[in-house]
């Protein structure tokens, strides 16, 4: 839903906000979609963070966003799209960031200014999802798990380099990581 919305005007928007072509930032926003998406699915794979994030969304994450994505990307930072990055991601930030640079030809700086975007879209269509189809904290998580698992079939590669970049301490599994990250966002 989120990536057929970034399309067109919208995308020429991101593009010129973050200084890249539109080629480069459409392919940014097609990593950047599931890598938050994963994380956030990561995240809510125990009963107290999918509650955290239930709470979370149906306080701040109505899925108004949506409704005027172009005033909102005229003034995306009204969306704190860096606390919801600090949330997710944790620690990671930087290494996520560097990863979808080396990944898409962005420089850092940019890559940060897209996911700081993109964040606050992903939550919104989390909310507008949650509404639409009357999902509680362990439903959301169940449709956030398949949604990564419907990434994970269509773009294996993809995926896995999304792992790559979660996984702080390169022991090969993110869930201590996403632990960590968890633990800090659920303890606030």
């Amino acid at each position: 839903m989120l990536t057929q919305q970034l399309a067109g005007g919208a995308l020429s928007q991101i593009s010129s906000k973050i200084g890249a072509d539109e080629g480069t930032t459409a392919k940014a926003i097609a990593l950047a979609v599931p890598l938050l998406t994963a994380a956030l699915a990561r995240n809510s794979s125990t009963p107290a963070g999918a509650e955290a994030l239930n709470q979370a969304i149906a306080r701040d994450h109505d899925g108004s966003v949506l409704d005027n994505l172009m005033g909102f990307l005229g003034n995306s930072e009204s969306g704190n799209g860096a606390g919801i990055l600090g949330h997710v991601l944790g620690g990671q930030r930087s290494n996520v960031e560097n990863g979808l640079a080396q990944s898409t030809g962005l420089d850092p700086s940019s890559a940060g200014q897209l996911l700081e975007t993109v964040a606050p879209l992903v939550m919104g269509a989390l909310g507008k999802t949650q509404q639409q189809q009357g999902l509680d904290a362990s439903s959301l998580s169940e449709f956030l798990g398949n949604q990564q698992q419907q990434a994970q079939a269509s773009a294996p590669d993809m995926m896995s380099t999304l792992g790559n970049l979660l996984d702080s301490n390169k022991d090969g599994s993110v869930l201590d990581d996403v632990g960590r990250i968890a633990s800090k966002f659920f303890g606030r």
